[in-house]
């Protein structure tokens, strides 16, 4: 792997690792929320927390398969030389 492919799955990792630690935070969120918010605030924020960290994480799942793909793509071109 030359140091631009490096670089650029060094970048890649690390906004795949922001966005995971996201994803946990707002589940650790929505389930802090369900015993200290008020009442009439409880479910919409819990809903809204766990359908964004549902977002996200089908996103992140999209995001790490493809760089699984191109991270695999590399390995095969570097014992191919």
């Amino acid at each position: 792997m030359d140091d631009s492919a490096k670089n650029q799955f060094k970048w890649t990792f690390y906004r795949l690792a922001v966005q995971l630690n996201i994803i946990i935070m707002l589940v650790a969120l929505s389930v802090i929320a369900f015993f200290l918010m008020p009442n009439p605030y409880r479910i919409p924020a819990i809903g809204m927390m766990l359908v964004l960290a549902a977002v996200l994480a089908w996103n992140f799942r999209k995001k790490y398969y493809a760089v699984k793909a191109w991270l695999e793509e590399q390995g095969s071109k570097s014992k191919s030389t």
